[in-house]
């Protein structure tokens, strides 16, 4: 049996968050996430979402890029044929543009890990700016939202 790996002086550590380490959130009706991690520097946020089957996103643009994993469910972008489901990646280039749907496959939620850099641009019907998420609003609605729940600030890396 191999030894336990130890730390070594002056090598950043790996951080773990166990899958229930940090606590699932409502972020919007049928919208439930966990917040993984954030550095608000670099304008990054990787977060676990879950999506009810049925729901639709509000269309919106991405100032960086995105990359997710689909872990169950089944979900897409109505503005392509792709369907992302358990054990798909996708990558979306800065600047795309795009309107989640999570399929109605019986009952089972789209969960979806993504990795997101900038912020995501929520458009109105006129493709104009209607609000706007990014590392620094997520981790302020996560706090707000496990604070209201009467949970103790949650141990986001990087927060």
């Amino acid at each position: 049996m191999p030894s336990p790996i130890t730390a070594v002086p002056g090598v950043p550590a790996a951080l773990h968050r166990g899958v229930h380490d940090l606590p699932w959130m409502p972020l919007a009706e049928g919208i439930t996430f966990q917040l993984l991690q954030v550095n608000l520097e670099s304008g990054l946020w990787v977060l676990r979402s879950r999506f009810a089957p049925g729901l639709t996103v509000q269309r919106h643009r991405h100032t960086g890029e995105v990359y997710a994993f689909t872990l169950s469910g089944a979900w897409r972008y109505l503005e392509y044929p792709e369907i992302n489901r358990a054990g798909s990646y996708l990558f979306e280039p800065a600047g795309s543009i795009h309107t989640l749907h999570a399929l109605a496959d019986g009952d089972e939620v789209a969960d979806v890990w993504f990795a997101i850099r900038g912020a995501n641009l929520n458009l109105d019907a006129d493709g104009k700016v209607e609000s706007v998420t990014d590392a620094a609003k997520i981790l302020k609605i996560y706090r707000r939202e496990c604070a209201a729940h009467g949970l103790p600030p949650p141990d986001v890396i990087g927060a």
